[in-house]
């Protein structure tokens, strides 16, 4: 639904995401997408050289998130809390509600 602004699918899941879960690294957001680690690669650099992302290493982890200097991060923030409100009630529970935590232990 933000593609034609967004300029492709892949900005958007990935902004989406970061949105939900406020950080992430590539192979985490390739594995829930289902897409090549290479094209999210991609994506991730181009939004941080435009200074719409933020990354960090930890270990050998590159974890991204906004940029809080970001100028128009509130409208952007605004503008994706909209859409995953008009998202499929599927897509939001296989994409945008995956536990982040692991079980308590013993847990049934």
């Amino acid at each position: 639904m933000l593609e034609p602004i967004l300029g492709n699918s892949t900005v958007e899941k990935i902004l989406l995401f970061l949105s939900v879960y406020g950080e992430g690294y590539g192979t985490k957001m390739s594995d829930t997408f289902k897409i090549s680690l290479n094209g999210i690669q991609q994506q991730l650099k181009r939004l941080e050289d435009g200074g719409v992302l933020v990354s960090q290493l930890k270990g050998k982890t590159r974890i991204y998130k906004f940029n809080p200097r970001y100028f128009f991060l509130k409208e952007l923030k605004s503008l994706l809390e909209k859409a995953l409100k008009v998202l499929s009630e599927t897509e939001l529970k296989k994409y945008y509600r995956q536990r982040t935590r692991p079980r308590r232990k013993g847990k049934p």
